[in-house]
This record gives C-alpha cells, sequence and structure tokens, in this order.
C-alpha cells in the first residue's frame, strides 16, 4: 500500500480484504512503540515500530460462517482474549510499517476466507482393482516359491 492509498483507505475507514469482506479500522487497535533494528539513535528515541491488535471473533467484517472459519484459522495465532498481534518493524518510518503491518493483516485474512475444497471421494476403476489383486497374486505365489518343500 502507497501514501495515496492510505489516503483513499483512511476515506472509506475500513480495510479492504476482498468485494465482500472489509474490516473496519474502529476494530483495530493500532499502537505505535520503540523498534529495535536499523536506524542507529534514532531507535533509540522513535516509535517506529507499529503493532496491530485485532479480534477476528469479534469482528463485523464477517457473516457467522465466515468468522467461524477464520477464528479457526487463526487459533494459533490467538492469545487468551481471542485477539492476534501483527507488527512491523522493517522500516524506518512509523507510516511504512504500518501500511506493511496493515498489508500483512489483510494477506492472511485473504487466506483464511477461503473455503475449503470439499473432498469427494472417488471409487477405484475395475482395472485397478485388478491389476491390485494382480499384483498380489503374483507376489504370493513369489513368496510361495521361496518357501522349503513340504514333504509328504
Amino acid at each position: 500500500m502507497l501514501p495515496d492509498d492510505l489516503a483513499m483507505a483512511a476515506a472509506d475507514d475500513a480495510l479492504v480484504v476482498s468485494p465482500r469482506v472489509r474490516i473496519p479500522r474502529r476494530e483495530l487497535e493500532i499502537r505505535a512503540v520503540r523498534a529495535r533494528g536499523p536506524g542507529g539513535q534514532h531507535v533509540n528515541k522513535s516509535a517506529t515500530r507499529v503493532e496491530i491488535v485485532w479480534a477476528p471473533g469479534a469482528s463485523t467484517a464477517f457473516d457467522d460462517v465466515t468468522r467461524e472459519r477464520v477464528v479457526a484459522y487463526f487459533a494459533r495465532r490467538l492469545d487468551k482474549t481471542g485477539r492476534m498481534r501483527i507488527a512491523s518493524d522493517t522500516h524506518r518510518s512509523q507510516l511504512m510499517n504500518r501500511l506493511e503491518a496493515e498489508e500483512r493483516l489483510v494477506t492472511l485474512v485473504r487466506r483464511a476466507i477461503v473455503p475449503p475444497k470439499v473432498r469427494r471421494p472417488t471409487k477405484p476403476t475395475r482395472a485397478s482393482v485388478e491389476r491390485r489383486l494382480d499384483a498380489k497374486r503374483r507376489e504370493g505365489a513369489r513368496k510361495q516359491e521361496r518357501r522349503r518343500p513340504h514333504d509328504e
């Protein structure tokens, strides 16, 4: 997201995940804290690291079915209160870190809202069943030949 995109995003006040899913910015808790990493002395006095805290279970961006899917997808990322945290401190600019964190959140939510593919069980073909049984017979015959001859 570029600064021009930020102006457009601020205008409609929602993170656009898909045409149907928009996360209202009021649901996001955005905080700036002191970062580590590049910046020299600058890093010690500037709050450039951005953390976004969001509770997908309480979000109004989804219908009930999608919300359950998203919460299940993020289950390992959620804390005890059901909130997830995304942080960025790769840039020296707070704005760039905020844009990166928002983009990361959007990317994760896009993955989470995709419904899983329904597995349709298939039936093996008659030819494949015959090949499997034929192979079993050949293997059994080979093992039979390895046995010691039986005296009668």
